[in-house]
């Protein structure tokens, strides 16, 4: 739909009277200068800027107006629009190779010369170059072969097979190629930009490998023509046998192909001028051979011409060494024997031993070229396709019984190859490709979003034209047995397709050698730029030294390697080898052609909107279907090696490749499954039998953002293997628009630190105004739709201790109520630099596991899942569980060991069993240090004078209650020993503490020896508030009382904070006891106390049930079953 544009001035006041003296500064060569980071490397703009040319060099220039001040401030990353679009509309598009010619004349600085906007149009840029490289060698030297071969209509199957597939592509091409302007580059820059750098740079190196062994072809034209059609006394190998023909004609061309080869290659990197400039002549030989043809097809209505085949019987026959097609002759009324019977004979006389099919048979001889009218053309209908030696025959009967196989090294004509439809197709299909040649010059064309498509549309139209009349006018024009005469031995060597031109076969042979050449000489100049190109790309590393060359950018260590490749197809020496090796890289080429434009229309990205609209998404899967088709038609186990060495570069590039961002179609790709898999994950919560723990990882960065423990994302590699969702989370303490530098700072550190510890997942950095709260948005808000976290994974905070700020301990408390309140998983690791690395192999050891209460089988899961890895999987699985005195552990165990076998986990069960013991002193006294710290971290939050009030009123408190005591306990005491020291009374009780400690440790490692080994699987409720009301009735033990009058201070204690820290002690001294030189020991994590006021004696439970291990892991359900016995 057009759109009308109104320009209306806006008249500046304050610049009135400098209007008109004052000259704008526009530099004309500006549109065309790129800064170093702007480019790729080879020529092409990257595509972070939204336009083609950067306004890089706008940015130094200030803005004076008032009539704009409001976007003043953004001039420098926003260019007014009357700028942008007068670089727009004087963009110029070097063409390839020309940008390193402009690079090398930067020097010249002022005296450089403006470069000329491109004006051809579409016949000279596009028409006539694709014409040029569509038609070429296999329409002169093989096509009339493969019409004798398959039949008219075989040979139309093909070339409808062929050229629809080629049509298909070029609609695809044409809409890629309109969709925007594409560099040189050509077809590589398409696929690559359109399908990432993975395809692009796998069918850049296909198609440079395509076009690579094209050369080799032409060259093996060139010389098939030299030798055996213009000079045959050159050949340098000459065979005395017949059966020996064929290496003599492979070895001439492997030696005259080498030195064509070395010559073309000097004469490409002497100056690609010259090429360009025979360019022209080669393309008039070209059109001159086929109006030839069809001349010689008029003039066979009138007058055909004269080439006659010999024949024995219905065999046909060389004629090279003979030039009568008879037996004998009549000289002087003497009858003589000819050259021909000499042949067949053992000697010249008439009485002479002759061949017997010689003898049975009369030599005739039959017209060559009947002519149009002649009705040749019912017999050439069918395909007459034979074996390597088969002789070539006409429909004529032959007198006798004879094995053709004895005969075929007498001087008859016979297939040199064995023939069959799919290797016609093979051959055959070269004769079509050379439609990229108008996208590769897009940079010389007036419009090139309108000449592309027409150009390269018209002459697929009229090549396939010529094709199809071709092969009809062939099949109606030209006898049988001479179609099938490959080299044209039956009419004295001559090009059979030159027999049927006028004036003169000299025509077709002069004109198809210069063509040949020429072909040859655009291979070896457009291959070595296709690959400086990709190397330039900086996709492919081992690449890097061929995006270099001369001071003008001419591509010299490409061009060897070119040469080198080109040599290989060389000394294969047949061109119909070489043939279906460049038909399978040039139909990958096509294949991804399709497949970029099939994918981009499905998608229907944004900045999909080609000028050409006839296009469809299905013609283009129709495109590559065909394409796919045609490779395995033609040879499968070539289509087979095409693909693996495009799969190999394919998974070279994604591993040891440049990550480019290119927008390409394979990305929209991947967001639009992702955007489906996510709805459908969404649908429902996944089932236990797919619950795997999709962790957030909390890490804890320095003060230069470094990731201060990077070993837990290696055991986050370890754990997850590369499976699910990893999101590794940070927060940094302010706000976002004074912390943006170091939030992206930390985000590439911790990307960083991802890449060398193998984790593969997401990075999540968020700026919060306090941590807590950052955590919190984490935990949250972190992943999408069904792909969210459902475990948490942070290390033990070591110096909560000794931190001054209590934050750090509560930040980490509210994060496990966070965590428990989203019902998601979390583990907390201790001492994680002590985990392994990943390099790291452990040998020989355990694993334990804990199972203190049901966690829905986390516990269970989390071994078995490390196990898969190689640093875990020579350890061995322990499970621990605590059975108390009403339980029976015989059964216990028994049903815990037939519940791992369900759950096919190889594990050893252990029993421990924990008695009901008096609470020891030691017990009191840890959980007194621990009030008393938690009153001074209080007292530290007041101010100065609150504080020693606070302090005061505590002391006279405590003071008091121990004279209360002491008074009611014990009246007729003496008073003097109550006056004693402090100190002397403070060694006396801890000396009793630490005995009476000493000799409860003492009975509790007997009874662990001594005692039964019970399993406990899981606490119910009803068991949870009998053990309750057990403590509960141990704390009125009359042992208890005794303890209180020996140490007052402890009946004031809280009782739970006592019940609490009397369980992890005790059960802090069986896990040391039984797990301590384990490798990992994972443990039931504790909930945090619901009143917020015991956070801080909840930090030492912790830390005293974990004290003495080395590595351990606290574990806490989500809430929900996550491992079954069922399938």
């Amino acid at each position: 739909m057009p759109t009308n544009f109104t320009v209306v001035p806006v008249k500046d006041n304050t610049r009135k009277a400098d209007e008109s003296n004052e000259e704008e500064d526009v530099d004309d060569n500006n549109v065309l200068k790129e800064e170093d980071e702007g480019t790729t490397g080879d020529g092409v703009p990257k595509e972070n800027s939204p336009f083609i040319n950067n306004t890089d060099n706008d940015k130094g220039n200030s803005y004076d107006g008032t009539n704009m001040a409001l976007f003043e401030e953004e001039m420098d990353s926003n260019p007014m629009v009357s700028s942008l679009l007068n670089k727009l509309a004087n963009y110029t598009n070097l063409t390839q190779g020309a940008q390193e010619h402009e690079e090398a004349d930067d020097d010249e600085g002022p005296k450089k010369k403006t470069i000329k906007s491109p004006q051809m149009g579409t016949f000279m840029g596009v028409y006539l170059p694709c014409l040029q490289n569509i038609l070429g060698v296999i329409l002169f030297l093989r096509l009339t072969w493969i019409v004798g071969t398959a039949g008219i209509l075989e040979s139309l199957a093909i070339v409808g097979l062929c050229c629809s597939c080629t049509m298909l592509t070029a609609i695809s091409m044409s809409a890629i190629a309109t969709n925007g302007v594409v560099p040189a580059g050509g077809s590589y820059y398409m696929i690559s930009r359109s399908l990432g750098p993975e395809f692009g740079g796998a069918v850049g190196l296909c198609f440079y490998l395509g076009t690579t062994f094209a050369g080799s072809m032409y060259i093996l034209g060139t010389i098939e023509i030299l030798l055996t059609y213009i000079v045959p006394k050159a050949a340098i190998f000459v065979a005395e046998r017949k059966e020996d023909e064929v290496d003599a004609l492979l070895n001439n061309m492997r030696v005259y192909g080498t030195c064509c080869l070395a010559l073309m290659a000097v004469v490409v990197f002497v100056g690609v001028k010259y090429v360009n400039k025979l360019a022209l002549v080669f393309l008039a030989c070209v059109i001159l051979s086929i109006l030839a043809i069809y001349a010689g097809v008029i003039k066979t209505i009138f007058e055909p011409p004269d080439f006659p085949v010999c024949m024995l019987g219905n065999r046909t026959l060389q004629n090279h060494n003979f030039d009568k097609c008879r037996k004998t002759d009549i000289i002087d009324n003497l009858t003589v024997t000819t050259q021909l019977w000499k042949l067949f004979c053992d000697g010249t006389g008439l009485n002479a031993t002759c061949n017997k099919y010689f003898d049975d048979n009369n030599v005739t001889m039959v017209q060559g070229i009947p002519g149009l009218t002649s009705g040749v053309i019912s017999e050439n209908m069918w395909s007459k396709y034979g074996p390597l030696g088969m002789l070539v025959e006409n429909k004529l009967t032959s007198n006798g019984r004879h094995d053709p196989s004895q005969d075929i090294y007498l001087p008859y004509v016979v297939n040199d190859i064995t023939t069959f439809f799919t290797l016609l197709v093979g051959i055959y299909f070269p004769s079509v490709t050379g439609i990229m040649a108008g996208s590769n010059r897009s940079g010389d064309l007036r419009d090139a979003q309108k000449s592309i498509p027409i150009g390269t549309i018209l002459a697929i139209a009229t090549t396939s034209f010529i094709y199809v009349t071709c092969v009809v006018l062939f099949g109606a024009c030209i006898e049988g047995v001479l179609l099938r005469d490959k080299f044209g031995d039956s009419v004295k060597g001559n090009l059979v397709i030159g027999t049927l031109s006028w004036p003169s076969p000299w025509v077709i042979v002069i004109g198809s050698f210069f063509s040949c050449c020429g072909a040859g000489l655009q291979s070896l100049t457009g291959a070595p730029r296709l690959l400086q190109a990709i190397a330039r790309d900086g996709i492919v590393p081992f690449l890097q030294v061929f995006g270099h060359g001369k001071a003008n950018g001419e591509p010299t260590w490409a061009l060897l390697l070119t040469a080198g490749i080109c040599e290989i197809g060389i000394l294969i020496a047949s061109l119909d080898a070489v043939a279906p090796i460049l038909s399978m890289f040039f139909l990958m080429c096509y294949l991804f052609v399709n497949l970029a434009c099939a994918v981009q229309t499905l998608l229907r990205t944004p900045n999909w909107r080609p000028r050409f609209k006839y296009y469809h998404w299905a013609l283009s899967f129709l495109g590559m279907s065909l394409c796919l088709a045609l490779m395995f038609i033609s040879s499968w186990y070539y289509a087979i090696i095409a693909m693996a060495i495009a799969g190999c570069i394919y998974k070279y590039i994604e591993y040891r490749g440049a990550e480019k961002e290119w927008g390409d179609g394979i990305r929209g790709l991947s967001l639009n499954a992702a955007r489906y898999a996510l709805i459908r994950l969404e649908e429902a919560p996944p089932h236990t039998k797919n619950w795997r723990p999709q962790l957030l990882v909390l890490l804890n960065l320095d003060s230069d953002q470094g990731v201060k423990h990077p070993r837990l994302l290696s055991f986050t590699t370890q754990l997850k293997a590369g499976k699910g969702l990893t999101i590794v989370g940070n927060v940094i303490e302010g706000t976002y628009l004074t912390k943006e530098a170091e939030a992206k700072k930390a985000e590439q550190n911790i990307k960083s630190s991802m890449s060398a510890e193998r984790t593969k997942g997401f990075c999540h950095v968020v700026v919060s105004s306090n941590l807590r709260d950052g955590f919190s948005h984490l935990i949250q808000s972190a992943g999408l739709g069904g792909m969210k976290h459902n475990s948490v994974l942070m290390a033990w905070p070591g110096t909560w201790k000794q931190s001054n700020d209590p934050q750090s301990w509560r930040n980490f408390i509210e994060t496990i109520r966070e965590t428990t309140a989203a019902h998601q998983a979390l583990l907390v690791a201790k001492n994680v630099d002590s985990f392994p690395t990943n390099q790291d192999r452990l040998g020989e050891g355990t694993i334990d596991v804990w199972w203190v209460v049901h966690d829905g089988g986390m516990l269970m899961l989390l071994p078995f899942l490390l196990r898969q890895h190689k640093v875990w999987r020579k350890c061995k699985m322990r499970i621990f569980t605590v059975a108390q005195m009403d339980d029976n552990s015989i059964q216990m165990k028994k049903d815990l060991q037939m519940f791992l076998y369900h759950l096919r986990l190889d594990a050893e069960v252990e029993v421990v069993e924990m008695h009901d013991n008096d609470i020891s002193a030691f017990t009191y006294e840890k959980t007194l240090m621990m009030e008393q710290r938690s009153q001074m971290l209080k007292q530290m939050q007041l101010s100065r004078t609150e504080r020693e009030r606070e302090i005061q009123s505590i002391t006279d408190e405590s003071r008091s209650s121990i004279r209360r005591k002491n008074q009611g306990g014990a009246e007729n005491t003496n008073l003097s020993r109550q006056s004693s020291t402090a100190e002397d009374t403070q060694e006396d009780e801890a000396q009793l503490i630490h005995d009476r400690n000493t000799a409860s440790h003492a009975t509790i490692n007997d009874k662990a020896d001594t005692g039964p080994e019970r399993v406990h699987m899981t606490w119910t409720k009803d068991k949870l508030f009998t053990e309750r009301n057990r403590n509960r009735e141990c704390n009125t033990n009359v042992a208890v009382r005794d303890l209180f009058n020996m140490k007052p201070e402890w009946e004031s204690l809280n009782q739970s904070n006592v019940r609490r820290m009397h369980t992890a002690i005790k059960l802090n001294e069986v896990v040391v006891n039984k797990s301590q030189g384990a490798h990992l020991v994972l443990l039931n994590m504790p909930g945090p106390p619901r009143n917020r006021g015991g956070d801080e004696n909840y930090m030492e439970f912790l830390e005293v049930l974990l004290e003495g291990l080395n590595r351990a892991l606290l574990v806490r359900g989500g809430g929900r079953e996550v491992i079954t016995i069922y399938s």
